[in-house]
């Protein structure tokens, strides 16, 4: 992985090869951003920016033995760590190697969805066992086999119970040039005892513009289809290369003012419609994006608002109604649809029934807009 095959993220590869270049490479570094950033690419670039034979100034060479071996994942100093679903068959992280490899090289961007899915999951729960611990302090108690530097990328350390304790003397006192990249989305589910002894990399998500350019260059895209899909997918790659696979977001926008309407005006009958007809129909994946969609509008809505037209990037037809729309209602009001909205899409990943979960949806907003009703007990900051 080259530095320069990674959407965005300009400074934080400036500061990485610089860290490189200035000799300041801390041994334990947290990774953290959130999901489709890029953040586990960009710990597999620096890692192999390290390792490099003939590095210049700006990437790795991409030619060297170890950049070829990096490219595929088969360097023998470079190992991986990551939640996977334990059997008495597969034990330790290696023991599903080959389909990581797969999963990574497809999708560098991948999420915890995308992995469940090249893996018989089931009903399983996903964790970093006691065993892949033990073996992780195996692995890395030997000598480099080639390389300057052993390197352990451990992907989403969030999944990490207390068996991560049994780690923390080997992340404080590494062997000699021995390299610790943590990965993670969500600070708060890691334990403080590992957060203390890392060197933080915040990594922020893409922006709307860069995913628009790299569907349009990389997927051909149309620009309108394109700025759509990084509309919903709000910095997340991963979200839009799923959306690739949505031919109905393009209706996004139509359906969500019909919507909006009928929830306003309060027309029972056709409230019923749209929420049984219409929205449950879509699908399962169609119905996530759709709620992702009016999540992010709610947003440009309350941007809009509080006065941050600046910060609000749409066509002229959302643009119109976006404004519009925000001289209607109060922030609380916006902020609790966002909440309500944010439920509904949980239930569907539940695998909810969708016609209860969208007409209730509908019903509560009915109450929201049109008697300003609030949850008891809601609080706004």
């Amino acid at each position: 992985m080259l530095f320069r095959e990674i959407i965005g993220h300009q400074e934080v590869k400036r500061h990485l090869i610089n860290s490189v270049k200035n000799n300041r490479v801390s041994h334990a570094q947290l990774f953290l951003g959130p999901e489709g950033s890029g953040s586990l690419a960009l710990a597999v670039a620096y890692a192999q920016y390290i390792n490099c034979e003939h590095r210049t100034d700006e990437d790795s060479c991409g030619q060297c033995p170890s950049c070829r071996k990096y490219e595929k994942l088969i360097h023998p100093d470079l190992h991986f760590s990551y939640p996977f679903f334990p059997t008495k068959e597969l034990a330790v992280a290696t023991d599903v190697l080959k389909e990581w490899r797969e999963a990574f090289l497809t999708n560098p961007y991948l999420g915890m969805d995308y992995w469940r899915d090249r893996l018989d999951a089931g009903n399983k729960q996903a964790n970093i066992p006691i065993k892949e611990a033990h073996d992780i302090i195996k692995k890395l108690s030997l000598k480099a086999y080639e390389a300057e530097y052993k390197v352990l990328i451990m992907w989403l350390p969030e999944y990490l119970d207390k068996e991560g304790n049994a780690l923390l003397k080997l992340i404080e006192e590494p062997p000699a040039k021995t390299l610790f990249l943590l990965v993670a989305e969500n600070q708060e589910k890691i334990l403080n005892t590992i957060i203390s002894r890392t060197q933080l990399v915040k990594i922020n998500k893409v922006s709307h513009e860069e995913i628009t350019n790299y569907l349009v260059e990389k997927h051909s895209l149309p620009h309108n289809e394109a700025r759509e899909i990084a509309f919903i997918a709000d910095g997340n790659i991963q979200e839009a290369l799923n959306l690739l696979q949505n031919k109905e977001h393009s209706s996004n926008f139509q359906l969500f003012v019909e919507w909006l309407r009928t929830i306003v005006t309060d027309r029972g009958s056709d409230l019923i419609r749209i929420s049984e007809e219409r929205l449950a129909s879509l699908g399962r994946e169609n119905q996530k994006s759709f709620i992702l969609y009016a999540i992010n509008m709610i947003r440009q809505i309350i941007l809009m608002q509080q006065g941050l037209k600046n910060l609000v990037f749409l066509r002229e037809e959302e643009l119109k109604f976006v404004e519009k729309f925000s001289e209607l209602y109060q922030i609380e009001q916006l902020t609790e649809t966002i909440g309500l909205l944010e439920k509904t899409h949980y239930g569907i990943e539940r695998n909810g029934n969708p016609k209860i979960l969208f007409l209730d949806l509908s019903l509560q907003l009915v109450l929201l807009f049109k008697y300003q009703t609030f949850p008891q007990g809601t609080q706004y900051i």
